[in-house]
Protein backbone atom coordinates (compact mmCIF):
# COMPACT_ATOMS: atom_id res chain seq x y z
CA UNK A 1 0.00 0.00 0.00
CA UNK A 2 2.46 2.27 1.06
CA UNK A 3 4.14 2.45 -2.23
CA UNK A 4 1.11 4.36 -4.09
CA UNK A 5 2.29 7.52 -2.53
CA UNK A 6 4.72 8.24 -4.53
CA UNK A 7 5.01 12.23 -3.55
CA UNK A 8 5.56 13.85 -0.05
CA UNK A 9 1.99 15.31 1.68
CA UNK A 10 4.03 18.59 1.70
CA UNK A 11 5.42 18.60 -1.74
CA UNK A 12 1.93 17.68 -2.73
CA UNK A 13 0.63 21.20 -1.09
CA UNK A 14 3.55 22.51 -2.41
CA UNK A 15 4.62 23.89 1.06
CA UNK A 16 7.11 23.75 3.50
CA UNK A 17 7.49 21.51 6.48
CA UNK A 18 7.49 23.93 8.67
CA UNK A 19 4.18 25.86 6.90
CA UNK A 20 1.86 27.49 9.10
CA UNK A 21 -2.34 26.62 8.90
CA UNK A 22 -2.70 29.64 7.15
CA UNK A 23 -0.15 28.94 4.44
CA UNK A 24 -1.45 25.80 3.94
CA UNK A 25 -5.16 26.63 3.15
CA UNK A 26 -3.38 29.80 0.86
CA UNK A 27 -1.40 26.62 -0.92
CA UNK A 28 -4.49 24.02 -1.15
CA UNK A 29 -7.61 26.76 -2.27
CA UNK A 30 -5.13 28.05 -5.27
CA UNK A 31 -4.25 24.15 -6.14
CA UNK A 32 -7.96 22.93 -5.98
CA UNK A 33 -9.01 25.49 -7.52
CA UNK A 34 -6.25 24.43 -10.16
CA UNK A 35 -7.44 20.81 -10.76
CA UNK A 36 -11.32 20.74 -9.16
CA UNK A 37 -12.87 18.23 -12.02
CA UNK A 38 -15.06 21.22 -13.08
CA UNK A 39 -12.85 23.29 -14.69
CA UNK A 40 -11.08 20.04 -16.04
CA UNK A 41 -14.02 17.95 -17.60
CA UNK A 42 -12.72 14.62 -18.44
CA UNK A 43 -9.09 14.90 -17.30
CA UNK A 44 -8.15 11.43 -15.52
CA UNK A 45 -4.62 13.08 -14.32
CA UNK A 46 -6.72 16.24 -13.42
CA UNK A 47 -9.12 14.72 -10.90
CA UNK A 48 -6.10 12.27 -9.37
CA UNK A 49 -4.54 15.31 -8.62
CA UNK A 50 -7.48 16.64 -7.07
CA UNK A 51 -7.87 14.10 -5.03
CA UNK A 52 -4.19 13.97 -4.12
CA UNK A 53 -4.19 17.43 -2.82
CA UNK A 54 -7.61 16.64 -0.88
CA UNK A 55 -6.03 13.99 1.07
CA UNK A 56 -2.65 15.72 1.60
CA UNK A 57 -5.04 18.98 3.14
CA UNK A 58 -6.85 16.66 5.45
CA UNK A 59 -3.57 15.38 7.26
CA UNK A 60 -1.48 18.67 7.26
CA UNK A 61 -4.76 21.24 8.65
CA UNK A 62 -5.02 18.77 11.42
CA UNK A 63 -3.01 18.98 14.04
CA UNK A 64 -2.92 15.26 15.53
CA UNK A 65 -2.51 13.66 11.74
CA UNK A 66 0.19 16.24 10.99
CA UNK A 67 1.92 15.25 13.82
CA UNK A 68 1.59 11.41 13.25
CA UNK A 69 2.21 11.96 9.48
CA UNK A 70 5.63 14.06 10.24
CA UNK A 71 6.72 10.61 12.82
CA UNK A 72 5.28 7.75 10.76
CA UNK A 73 4.94 9.32 7.16
CA UNK A 74 1.92 7.86 5.02
CA UNK A 75 2.23 4.54 7.04
CA UNK A 76 -0.04 6.38 9.74
CA UNK A 77 -3.08 6.16 7.68
CA UNK A 78 -3.27 2.63 6.34
CA UNK A 79 -6.18 0.24 7.11
CA UNK A 80 -9.48 1.70 8.30
CA UNK A 81 -10.29 1.19 4.49
CA UNK A 82 -7.71 2.64 3.43
CA UNK A 83 -8.41 6.26 3.78
CA UNK A 84 -6.25 8.53 5.04
CA UNK A 85 -8.76 10.22 7.89
CA UNK A 86 -9.12 6.78 9.58
CA UNK A 87 -12.32 6.06 7.37
CA UNK A 88 -13.91 9.34 7.95
CA UNK A 89 -14.20 11.61 4.49
CA UNK A 90 -13.17 15.27 4.21
CA UNK A 91 -15.36 17.34 2.23
CA UNK A 92 -12.88 19.53 0.25
CA UNK A 93 -15.33 22.23 -0.30
CA UNK A 94 -15.52 22.96 3.58
CA UNK A 95 -12.18 25.53 3.05
CA UNK A 96 -14.18 27.38 0.26
CA UNK A 97 -17.18 27.80 2.26
CA UNK A 98 -15.19 29.08 5.04
CA UNK A 99 -13.58 31.44 3.01
CA UNK A 100 -16.60 32.46 0.71
CA UNK A 101 -19.40 31.82 3.02
CA UNK A 102 -21.63 29.04 2.64
CA UNK A 103 -23.66 29.91 -0.10
CA UNK A 104 -23.67 27.24 -2.65
CA UNK A 105 -25.24 26.92 -6.30
CA UNK A 106 -23.70 29.79 -8.81
CA UNK A 107 -22.46 31.68 -6.37
CA UNK A 108 -20.03 28.80 -5.86
CA UNK A 109 -20.08 27.85 -9.45
CA UNK A 110 -18.81 31.86 -10.01
CA UNK A 111 -15.51 30.85 -8.23
CA UNK A 112 -15.08 26.89 -10.15
CA UNK A 113 -16.61 27.45 -13.38
CA UNK A 114 -18.56 24.38 -12.88
CA UNK A 115 -22.17 22.86 -12.54
CA UNK A 116 -24.74 23.69 -9.67
CA UNK A 117 -23.97 22.53 -5.95
CA UNK A 118 -27.23 21.84 -3.76
CA UNK A 119 -26.85 22.73 -0.35
CA UNK A 120 -27.05 19.63 1.69
CA UNK A 121 -30.04 20.26 3.25
CA UNK A 122 -31.58 19.84 0.02
CA UNK A 123 -32.65 23.45 -0.48
CA UNK A 124 -32.28 25.33 -4.06
CA UNK A 125 -28.73 27.03 -5.49
CA UNK A 126 -27.79 29.95 -4.48
CA UNK A 127 -27.63 32.49 -7.41
CA UNK A 128 -25.34 35.25 -8.59
CA UNK A 129 -26.21 38.37 -10.76
CA UNK A 130 -23.77 41.22 -11.62
CA UNK A 131 -25.27 44.33 -11.59
CA UNK A 132 -24.03 47.84 -12.99
CA UNK A 133 -26.00 51.24 -12.18
CA UNK A 134 -24.66 54.78 -12.38
CA UNK A 135 -23.57 57.18 -9.84
CA UNK A 136 -26.47 58.90 -9.53
CA UNK A 137 -28.83 55.83 -8.82
CA UNK A 138 -26.79 55.03 -6.26
CA UNK A 139 -27.10 58.68 -5.50
CA UNK A 140 -30.52 58.68 -5.13
CA UNK A 141 -32.00 54.86 -5.08
CA UNK A 142 -33.51 53.21 -8.35
CA UNK A 143 -35.78 50.05 -8.57
CA UNK A 144 -34.63 47.67 -11.39
CA UNK A 145 -35.90 44.92 -13.07
CA UNK A 146 -33.36 41.74 -13.75
CA UNK A 147 -34.01 38.95 -16.01
CA UNK A 148 -32.42 35.68 -14.45
CA UNK A 149 -32.96 32.38 -15.95
CA UNK A 150 -32.98 29.47 -13.18
CA UNK A 151 -34.63 25.99 -12.28
CA UNK A 152 -38.35 26.71 -11.08
CA UNK A 153 -40.88 24.46 -9.65
CA UNK A 154 -42.46 22.36 -12.65
CA UNK A 155 -45.95 23.71 -12.91
CA UNK A 156 -47.68 19.93 -14.40
CA UNK A 157 -46.05 18.18 -11.13
CA UNK A 158 -46.41 20.87 -9.00
CA UNK A 159 -42.73 20.08 -7.35
CA UNK A 160 -43.35 16.39 -6.90
CA UNK A 161 -41.40 14.89 -9.29
CA UNK A 162 -43.78 12.38 -10.13
CA UNK A 163 -46.74 11.85 -12.06
CA UNK A 164 -50.41 11.82 -10.53
CA UNK A 165 -50.63 8.51 -8.67
CA UNK A 166 -46.87 8.09 -8.48
CA UNK A 167 -45.05 6.88 -5.33
CA UNK A 168 -41.45 7.77 -4.00
CA UNK A 169 -39.58 5.21 -2.99
CA UNK A 170 -35.94 4.43 -0.96
CA UNK A 171 -33.01 4.86 -3.50
CA UNK A 172 -31.83 1.31 -3.87
CA UNK A 173 -27.98 2.55 -4.32
CA UNK A 174 -27.32 5.46 -1.80
CA UNK A 175 -30.38 3.67 0.38
CA UNK A 176 -31.41 7.74 0.86
CA UNK A 177 -28.29 8.75 2.41
CA UNK A 178 -28.18 10.79 -1.23
CA UNK A 179 -24.43 10.29 -1.72
CA UNK A 180 -22.01 7.27 -2.16
CA UNK A 181 -18.83 6.49 -0.97
CA UNK A 182 -16.08 5.29 -3.80
CA UNK A 183 -12.73 4.23 -2.90
CA UNK A 184 -10.49 4.19 -5.73
CA UNK A 185 -6.37 2.58 -4.39
CA UNK A 186 -6.15 4.30 -0.91
CA UNK A 187 -8.60 7.44 -1.94
CA UNK A 188 -12.20 6.88 0.15
CA UNK A 189 -14.52 10.13 -1.36
CA UNK A 190 -17.76 10.70 -1.07
CA UNK A 191 -19.89 11.89 -4.43
CA UNK A 192 -23.52 12.66 -5.09
CA UNK A 193 -25.85 9.50 -5.89
CA UNK A 194 -25.33 9.39 -9.51
CA UNK A 195 -29.35 7.04 -9.27
CA UNK A 196 -31.29 9.75 -7.35
CA UNK A 197 -28.77 12.27 -7.96
CA UNK A 198 -28.84 13.10 -4.22
CA UNK A 199 -32.56 13.30 -3.39
CA UNK A 200 -32.56 9.80 -1.69
CA UNK A 201 -35.67 8.23 -3.13
CA UNK A 202 -36.78 7.51 -6.59
CA UNK A 203 -40.00 7.80 -8.31
CA UNK A 204 -41.33 4.98 -9.85
CA UNK A 205 -43.08 7.31 -12.68
CA UNK A 206 -41.75 10.35 -12.82
CA UNK A 207 -43.15 13.14 -14.30
CA UNK A 208 -42.66 13.58 -18.44
CA UNK A 209 -41.75 17.46 -18.36
CA UNK A 210 -39.16 17.31 -15.33
CA UNK A 211 -37.98 13.67 -15.93
CA UNK A 212 -38.67 13.50 -11.85
CA UNK A 213 -36.48 16.82 -11.00
CA UNK A 214 -39.65 18.51 -9.56
CA UNK A 215 -38.35 21.77 -11.31
CA UNK A 216 -37.61 23.12 -14.93
CA UNK A 217 -35.64 25.86 -16.27
CA UNK A 218 -37.83 29.21 -16.66
CA UNK A 219 -37.12 33.27 -17.27
CA UNK A 220 -38.06 35.02 -13.86
CA UNK A 221 -38.80 38.83 -13.65
CA UNK A 222 -36.98 40.29 -10.65
CA UNK A 223 -37.89 43.30 -9.16
CA UNK A 224 -34.99 45.05 -7.37
CA UNK A 225 -35.24 47.82 -4.40
CA UNK A 226 -31.79 50.09 -4.89
CA UNK A 227 -30.85 51.73 -1.69
CA UNK A 228 -30.00 55.18 -1.27
CA UNK A 229 -25.56 55.40 -0.79
CA UNK A 230 -25.25 51.81 -1.85
CA UNK A 231 -21.30 50.98 -2.39
CA UNK A 232 -20.07 49.40 -5.30
CA UNK A 233 -19.18 45.77 -4.86
CA UNK A 234 -22.52 45.45 -1.83
CA UNK A 235 -24.15 42.22 -1.94
CA UNK A 236 -27.92 42.20 -2.28
CA UNK A 237 -30.03 39.11 -0.84
CA UNK A 238 -33.56 38.33 -2.23
CA UNK A 239 -34.66 35.34 0.00
CA UNK A 240 -35.95 32.78 -1.62
CA UNK A 241 -35.18 33.60 -5.40
CA UNK A 242 -32.24 31.85 -6.40
CA UNK A 243 -33.46 27.83 -7.60
CA UNK A 244 -36.38 25.66 -6.58
CA UNK A 245 -34.59 22.68 -4.50
CA UNK A 246 -35.60 18.86 -6.28
CA UNK A 247 -39.06 17.72 -5.63
CA UNK A 248 -40.13 20.32 -3.39
CA UNK A 249 -37.53 21.47 -1.23
CA UNK A 250 -37.04 25.07 -0.09
CA UNK A 251 -35.43 27.52 -3.24
CA UNK A 252 -32.26 29.00 -2.44
CA UNK A 253 -31.62 32.53 -2.81
CA UNK A 254 -30.09 35.53 -4.82
CA UNK A 255 -27.26 37.65 -4.39
CA UNK A 256 -27.33 40.58 -6.73
CA UNK A 257 -23.32 41.83 -6.78
CA UNK A 258 -23.87 45.58 -7.32
CA UNK A 259 -21.15 47.50 -9.47
CA UNK A 260 -21.29 51.31 -9.98
CA UNK A 261 -19.99 52.39 -13.45
CA UNK A 262 -17.26 54.91 -13.84
CA UNK A 263 -18.25 58.91 -13.61
CA UNK A 264 -16.57 61.17 -15.73
CA UNK A 265 -17.21 64.05 -12.89
CA UNK A 266 -16.83 62.75 -10.04
CA UNK A 267 -15.13 60.12 -8.12
CA UNK A 268 -16.00 58.21 -4.73
CA UNK A 269 -14.47 57.92 -0.86
CA UNK A 270 -17.06 56.02 0.95
CA UNK A 271 -19.82 58.57 1.50
CA UNK A 272 -17.38 61.74 0.13
CA UNK A 273 -17.15 62.63 -3.90
CA UNK A 274 -14.52 64.40 -5.64
CA UNK A 275 -13.84 65.85 -8.42
CA UNK A 276 -11.10 68.76 -9.91
CA UNK A 277 -12.13 72.46 -11.23
CA UNK A 278 -10.08 74.41 -13.19
CA UNK A 279 -9.70 77.81 -12.94
CA UNK A 280 -8.02 80.74 -14.36
CA UNK A 281 -4.78 82.14 -13.11
CA UNK A 282 -6.20 85.41 -12.73
CA UNK A 283 -9.10 84.02 -10.83
CA UNK A 284 -6.83 82.18 -8.57
CA UNK A 285 -4.95 85.22 -7.97
CA UNK A 286 -7.75 87.99 -7.21
CA UNK A 287 -10.39 85.99 -5.58
CA UNK A 288 -13.72 85.43 -6.72
CA UNK A 289 -17.15 83.06 -7.11
CA UNK A 290 -16.86 79.58 -9.25
CA UNK A 291 -19.69 77.22 -9.97
CA UNK A 292 -19.06 74.01 -9.08
CA UNK A 293 -21.13 70.55 -10.24
CA UNK A 294 -22.87 68.65 -7.59
CA UNK A 295 -25.19 65.76 -7.83
CA UNK A 296 -27.96 68.24 -7.54
CA UNK A 297 -27.19 70.98 -9.91
CA UNK A 298 -25.05 73.43 -9.25
CA UNK A 299 -23.45 75.08 -6.15
CA UNK A 300 -20.94 78.21 -5.78
CA UNK A 301 -17.54 78.13 -3.98
CA UNK A 302 -15.47 81.51 -2.66
CA UNK A 303 -12.23 81.51 -4.02
CA UNK A 304 -9.94 83.88 -1.64
CA UNK A 305 -7.05 86.13 -3.51
CA UNK A 306 -4.10 83.84 -3.59
CA UNK A 307 -5.26 80.42 -3.87
CA UNK A 308 -2.69 78.16 -4.85
CA UNK A 309 -2.93 74.92 -7.09
CA UNK A 310 -4.44 72.01 -5.40
CA UNK A 311 -6.07 73.55 -3.07
CA UNK A 312 -9.63 71.70 -1.99
CA UNK A 313 -12.37 73.05 -0.72
CA UNK A 314 -15.09 71.36 0.77
CA UNK A 315 -19.06 71.42 0.51
CA UNK A 316 -20.91 69.75 3.31
CA UNK A 317 -24.03 67.31 2.87
CA UNK A 318 -23.12 67.35 -1.41
CA UNK A 319 -21.89 64.09 -1.22
CA UNK A 320 -23.41 60.52 -1.26
CA UNK A 321 -26.55 60.14 1.34
CA UNK A 322 -25.43 57.45 4.17
CA UNK A 323 -26.69 54.47 3.95
CA UNK A 324 -27.67 53.82 7.56
CA UNK A 325 -28.50 57.09 8.70
CA UNK A 326 -29.16 60.78 7.75
CA UNK A 327 -27.30 63.07 6.25
CA UNK A 328 -24.86 63.33 3.03
CA UNK A 329 -20.74 62.89 2.40
CA UNK A 330 -18.86 66.05 1.89
CA UNK A 331 -18.10 67.24 -1.88
CA UNK A 332 -13.98 67.95 -2.02
CA UNK A 333 -13.61 70.49 -4.66
CA UNK A 334 -9.81 70.36 -5.86
CA UNK A 335 -9.22 73.38 -8.07
CA UNK A 336 -6.03 73.35 -10.97
CA UNK A 337 -4.63 76.68 -11.32
CA UNK A 338 -4.80 76.77 -15.31
CA UNK A 339 -1.59 78.78 -16.57
CA UNK A 340 -2.09 80.49 -20.13
CA UNK A 341 0.26 78.40 -22.46
CA UNK A 342 -0.21 81.24 -25.07
CA UNK A 343 0.28 85.54 -24.81
CA UNK A 344 0.12 88.00 -27.01
CA UNK A 345 2.45 90.62 -26.99
CA UNK A 346 0.39 93.23 -24.77
CA UNK A 347 -0.09 90.16 -22.35
CA UNK A 348 3.39 89.20 -21.94
CA UNK A 349 4.50 92.71 -21.45
CA UNK A 350 1.65 93.00 -18.83
CA UNK A 351 2.60 89.83 -16.92
CA UNK A 352 6.48 90.66 -17.17
CA UNK A 353 5.74 94.30 -15.08
CA UNK A 354 3.88 92.59 -12.96
CA UNK A 355 6.21 90.08 -12.19
CA UNK A 356 9.04 92.98 -11.84
CA UNK A 357 6.84 94.77 -9.31
CA UNK A 358 6.19 91.33 -7.44
CA UNK A 359 9.85 90.73 -6.69
CA UNK A 360 11.63 87.22 -7.82
CA UNK A 361 11.56 85.87 -4.69
CA UNK A 362 8.66 87.97 -2.95
CA UNK A 363 6.25 85.76 -2.22
CA UNK A 364 4.92 84.04 0.92
CA UNK A 365 5.59 80.12 -0.21
CA UNK A 366 9.28 81.01 -2.17
CA UNK A 367 10.44 82.50 0.84
CA UNK A 368 9.05 79.51 2.95
CA UNK A 369 10.72 77.35 1.15
CA UNK A 370 14.44 78.97 0.08
CA UNK A 371 14.31 79.44 4.23
CA UNK A 372 14.15 75.65 4.09
CA UNK A 373 16.37 74.80 1.48
CA UNK A 374 19.02 77.98 2.25
CA UNK A 375 22.29 76.03 2.57
CA UNK A 376 21.62 74.17 -1.24
CA UNK A 377 21.63 77.59 -2.91
CA UNK A 378 24.66 78.97 -0.86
Amino acid sequence: MAAIHRQDAYEILEVTRTAESAEIKTSYRKLAMKFHPDRNPGNHDAEERFKEISQAYDILIDADKRAAYDRYGWAAFQGAGGGASGGGFHDPFDLFREVFGSGGGRIFEHFFGGGREESASGRGSDLRYDLEITLEEAARGAEKEIEIQRLERCGDCKGSGGADGARPHTCPTCRGRGQVVAARGIFQFAQTCPHCRGAGETIDRPCKTCRGEGRAENTARIKLKIPAGIESGSRLRSTGYGEAGMRGAPYGDLYVVIHIREHKVFSRDGDDLFCEIPIPFARAALGGEISVPTLDGRASVKIPPGTQNGAIFKLRDKGMPHLRGSGHGRLLVRVAVEVPTKLTADQRKKLEEFAESCGEHNTPITKSFLERAKEFFS
